[in-house]
Formats: C-alpha cells, sequence, structure tokens
C-alpha cells in the first residue's frame, strides 16, 4: 500500500494499450471488490471494460446487488449520485474524471428551480396544484426538492406512467430538465401543444404571463440535450428519399418534430431491443448518442441489418468522452493501493430525501 494516493498526472501520457493491461491486471487483484458500470453512450475504449452495461438507473440497481466494495461508474456525475443513493452504506461510488458531467442537468439546479415555484406561487398554490417531476438526468438535490414537494423522479422508460400518476393527484406538472422528453410524453398522452408551455430560467416568472401559467397542464423547463438537439427532420426526410422503407427510432430527448417523424420513440434499452428483435435485412436510422449506435450497427450487420446514425455531423456525448482509460486506471490502480480518488458522496439529509423519491417511483411502476 502507498503512503498517498498516485497522481493522475502519472497515467495521462500512457497510450490506451498499457491502460487496458493495466485495468485488467488491477480488476485481477481487487478480485470481485469492484464493478465497472459501463453506460451506453460511453466510448469503446472504456465500455469494453465494464462488468455491466445499460441506462443509468439500470446501472446502479445491479451495482447495488452486487457484493462489491467499490462501485467505478464510467457515466457522468448525476449516474455516480444515483449509485451512491442507492448502493449500501458498505459501497463507495467513484467517477473516474469529476469533470464528466451533464450540460442537460445542469440547465436546472435547485436555485433557480426553488425560484420557480416561488413565482408559480404569485399565480397558484403550487403545493395543492403542481407535481414537480424531475427526469433522472438531474443532480441529487432536485430529486430531493422533489420528495419535499410530493413529487417524483422518472426515466425515459416510465415518463408517461409517472405523468398519469402525476395527474391522478393535481391538475398541474413542472417537468424538469429536459423539456423534449417532457412535451413528447405529453402529446401522446394527449395534452395538446397549447397546454405544455416553456419557463425560461433566465427570465421573471419564467417569461409566462399568469393566463398562460394558468391554461397549462405541462410546465416543461427550458432544457435540452446537447447530443439530441443535433438532429433535425430534415435529416429523416433526406435519408427516406434515399431509402424508403427505412424505419425511424428516435430517443423522446430528441425534439418534438422528430419524433413526430419517427416510426418508433423510446429509452436506450428500447432501441436497442426494438433493433435487435427487428427482421433481418431492415434498415434503421437512429436518433441518438453516436457510440451506442455504432455498436449497435456492428451487432446486429450479420443479420443484413444496417443501422445509421441521424445526424450528419459527428456529435456523440462531450461530456461522457471525457472518461477515458487512462482515467479508469488511475482509479483501479489506486484501489489496489489502498486509497479511494474521486468518490461521489451524496450529503445524508439530500440522499435520504432523493432515495425516497426514486423509491417511490420504482414503487408506481
Amino acid at each position: 500500500m502507498t503512503a498517498q494516493a498516485i497522481p493522475f498526472e502519472n497515467y495521462a501520457l500512457l497510450d490506451d494499450a498499457e491502460c487496458d493491461a493495466r485495468i485488467v491486471a488491477a480488476k485481477e487483484e481487487l478480485n470481485g471488490r469492484c464493478v465497472i458500470l459501463g453506460h451506453h453512450y460511453q466510448r469503446d475504449e472504456v465500455f469494453k471494460h465494464a462488468d455491466f452495461t445499460g441506462d443509468s438507473l439500470k446501472l446502479s440497481r445491479l451495482a447495488a446487488e452486487s457484493d462489491a466494495e467499490y462501485i467505478v461508474f464510467c457515466g457522468v456525475h448525476f449516474m455516480a449520485e444515483v449509485a451512491d443513493i442507492l448502493s449500501r452504506p458498505d459501497q463507495v461510488a467513484i467517477l473516474p474524471d469529476m469533470a464528466a458531467g451533464c450540460s442537460m442537468a445542469d440547465m436546472a439546479n435547485l436555485a433557480n428551480v426553488e425560484r420557480c415555484w416561488r413565482e408559480l406561487a404569485e399565480v397558484l398554490n403550487p403545493d395543492e396544484s403542481v407535481t414537480p417531476v424531475t427526469y433522472i438526468n438531474s443532480a441529487a438535490d432536485l430529486k430531493a426538492f422533489c420528495g419535499r414537494h410530493e413529487g417524483i423522479v422518472c426515466t425515459s422508460s416510465n415518463a408517461q406512467k409517472i405523468l398519469e400518476w402525476s395527474f391522478a393527484r393535481r391538475e398541474k406538472v413542472l417537468f424538469f430538465p429536459d423539456q423534449h422528453l417532457g412535451r413528447n410524453t405529453g402529446y401522446r398522452m394527449g395534452i395538446p401543444l397549447d397546454e405544455m408551455v416553456v419557463w425560461d430560467y433566465d427570465q421573471a416568472r419564467g417569461g409566462l404571463s399568469e393566463e398562460a401559467i394558468r391554461k397549462a397542464k405541462i410546465i416543461l423547463w427550458k432544457g435540452f440535450c446537447s447530443v439530441h438537439q443535433m438532429f433535425f427532420p430534415e435529416h429523416i426526410d433526406r435519408f427516406k428519399a434515399q431509402y424508403p422503407d427505412a424505419l425511424v427510432i428516435s430517443h423522446p430527448e430528441s425534439s418534438f418534430e422528430v419524433c413526430q417523424k419517427s416510426d418508433y420513440i423510446g429509452s436506450t434499452e428500447y432501441i436497442l431491443k426494438t433493433v435487435r428483435e427487428a427482421p433481418a435485412n431492415t434498415r434503421w436510422l437512429v436518433a441518438t448518442e453516436l457510440n451506442l449506435v455504432n455498436r449497435l450497427h456492428e451487432e446486429v450487420k450479420h443479420q443484413g441489418k444496417n443501422v445509421h446514425f441521424m445526424s450528419p455531423t459527428v456529435c456523440m456525448c462531450s461530456t461522457m468522452f471525457r472518461t477515458d482509460p487512462q482515467h479508469v486506471a488511475w482509479v483501479l490502480e489506486n484501489l489496489v493501493a489502498g486509497h479511494v480518488v474521486n468518490r461521489v458522496r451524496v450529503p445524508e439529509d439530500i440522499a435520504r430525501q432523493a432515495k425516497s423519491t426514486l423509491d417511490h417511483m420504482l414503487a408506481v411502476v
């Protein structure tokens, strides 16, 4: 055991091949004490070392059920927070690179959401008429906020069930941080577009009139995913002109216009399942992150299936891309040496409230 943690500078210039060998050796030495989680959007050089792969909630639950002492989450910060919240007290959540955040999650912070709640109170009584719903792609303190106000968390897979639950309790929903998931889900539930308004957190009272707030069924936060905003309906039109029989499948973080032109809409797990189970020799245009699309193409091409990335621009999750083999090797070799680096620990009071909200979601769905 070294006296001090090994600095990252020792790893920054290592090539990927050497890092790979050191990751494998460290995992072997840790002998099951560590589990590596790889989100679907993670780069291949890291994804291949994952013990579990999937979306953020699935990975956190799998890690919590494992015997591992250390959870190394190759994803972004809010994912490691969820892992810490759902894991046992004896487990430690680690994010290889603390700079791996989420631009969408950053668009809604606690101060702005609490100000929104106060400004809504100038027009109506939000504690009686509004259910706050946060997408799981958000900070832990926003999940705790929802818990304090009898709200709930949703995922892209269960958003409709969560909104149905919410409307059964109160007449309106405040949905954050992703406006597109909220709008696409609400529209599929039959809510007219003019009853879904966008709250601009940079403007007083969200830039909305009293009339607009009173009329709204869903108040959508002005947030979006930097990857999914790169997909446009013209991309679909051009592709279908070349391949009329192609099928289009999109993540609901994509714009309303893209989803309206899609044959299928669903989460990353839904996209994978749908394409994997599709008949042979089908062609797919997919609106979600590039690493997932490329891996799916390689997986199903032997069946004659062609999987295409929707945008002509190469757009991957840049913050997810920060996690590289060098950071993973650094984290693991420090664990071997008896040091925990980059631990993600949610304060106990926030973790308790956030866990209650997550548990509530799981009970509803």
